[in-house]
């Protein structure tokens, strides 16, 4: 595979620049370089998240990769991985952080119908991209057993028999002095539908952007079979007409794959001079997602876990409401809310509380979780600071307090991500709150995304 494999926040530079090794500095080629380079002064015209930035080591300019993991693809098809950090912290190389990711991903709405057990297997021997293109095929490939669904449309032609209705205006216009031909418009059973012309696209993209074997014959396979389904010539009107109508569900989960290969919805998509397809995605919310999901087995039944809730603001002016408050989580019984939690995908050193380390905490989440605390709790409860855990940060914090709001407590607590749990301090309140490993679920509520 023409590529390399990185972490998060590491750098790359390029192959012509003179440097000595350095653990997270990695060379690319020139080429890929330069349109790295195109990409930083991109994002940073348009305002768009920086997913790559300017740094300097050992007196050298070089690009930092930020918080986004997944699949880089440059123009020459040059690819490079992206996998999440902690895979450093807890062991086991690109392998164990590729399968972290996939499961992780799996949270995500856009991913939910990826195969964890299939694709983790799969992470062990292929890159990233290769098996998002795997599970594509392996979709396209069960709806080609059960066979591609057909559909009526309309089509008008000028036939030499006539075949359904006859289209007077353009009859005459056309045949006034051909009396074989009918101008006629008829409804056509066919595979011709906005679902098949959009998997055929996704194949054809797909037989450019693998370099594995066995997914370039499987893709030739498949592509055969949609010989008679023209390609879509516009996609973004196919996937607005798409009917997952009755018997169409085996459909799902080929055309969710199909929008990010085509759309490059949740990727970002390289441009300037070039556009080259980029799976990236922001660990932040890949991580939200994922404690969202499982911290949800925790809770003491019949609690509920909220996601992105909205019902505060900071401030009113003017008779208007200003600054909405989004904590990421919120548990709350039937009539209040009772713990606000915040997720911060930043690795914690729980052995640096003196000087100015503080054990890498930030200050202005710390400023964050008191406006939480005193809106949706009126002053008086917990807030939660939740962060990977790793060696480094293996038990909870000492309990921070606030000097002016003493019935109020922050705790900085870490999610174990191979566990899928939080570990909590020994409390009273929060213990209430969580319960043990194998209790049920109760329900994850999402408030609608309302304008602040």
């Amino acid at each position: 595979m023409n590529g390399l494999t990185i972490y998060e926040f590491d750098a790359l530079a390029s192959a012509e620049a003179d440097f000595t090794v350095i653990d997270d500095v990695h060379q690319v080629p020139a080429s890929v370089f330069g349109w790295l380079e195109e990409q930083c002064l991109r994002a940073a015209d348009a305002g768009d998240a920086a997913w790559l930035r300017w740094a300097q080591r050992r007196g050298r300019r070089v690009i930092q990769v930020t918080s986004f993991v997944g699949v880089i693809r440059a123009p020459d098809g040059y690819q490079i991985e992206v996998l999440p950090k902690v895979g450093k912290a807890i062991g086991g190389g690109a392998v164990e952080a590729r399968q972290l990711l996939i499961e992780m991903l799996c949270c995500l709405d856009a991913f939910r119908h990826v195969l964890t057990n299939r694709a983790q297997l799969s992470a062990a021997r292929m890159p990233l991209l290769e098996i998002f293109i795997s599970e594509f095929l392996r979709a396209v490939e069960h709806i080609v057993k059960r066979g591609l669904r057909s559909d009526y449309r309309q089509r008008q032609d000028n036939l030499f028999a006539l075949r359904g209705k006859l289209l007077m205006s353009p009859h005459l216009r056309q045949n006034m002095f051909r009396a074989d031909r009918f101008f006629t418009e008829q409804d056509e059973f066919s595979t011709d539908r906005p679902e098949n012309r959009l998997l055929h696209t996704a194949l054809r993209r797909v037989l450019i952007l693998t370099g594995m074997n066995a997914n370039q014959q499987l893709a030739r396979e498949l592509d055969f079979v949609f010989a008679d389904v023209p390609p879509s010539t516009q996609t973004l009107i196919d996937f607005q007409q798409v009917r997952l109508d009755r018997g169409m569900g085996y459909y799902v989960d080929a055309l969710a794959w199909a929008r990010l290969i085509l759309n490059e919805e949740s990727p970002l998509t390289g441009s300037g001079r070039y556009t080259a397809p980029s799976l990236l995605f922001p660990m932040e919310a890949v991580f939200e997602a994922y404690v969202a999901t499982h911290l949800v087995r925790q809770l003491t039944p019949p609690l509920i876990l909220k996601t992105q809730a909205r019902s505060h603001h900071l401030v009113r002016h003017c008779e208007m409401n200003w600054f909405r408050l989004k904590p990421d989580l919120l548990i709350r019984d039937s009539d209040r809310d009772l713990l606000v939690l915040d997720t911060k995908w930043k690795l914690l050193d729980g052995l640096k509380a003196n000087g100015t380390d503080k054990y890498g905490l930030s200050q202005s989440d710390f400023y964050q979780l008191q406006a939480y605390g005193l809106s949706y709790l009126d002053g008086t409860g917990d807030v939660v600071l939740i962060y990977p855990r790793t060696d480094a940060f293996d038990d909870p914090l000492p309990v921070f307090v606030f000097p002016k709001s003493s019935g109020m407590r922050l705790w900085v607590l870490p999610f174990c991500l191979k566990e899928r749990r939080l570990k909590l301090p020994v409390f009273p309140q929060l213990e209430s709150i969580f319960v043990g490993k194998n209790s049920n679920a109760t329900q994850v509520e999402s408030f609608n995304a309302v304008p602040a």
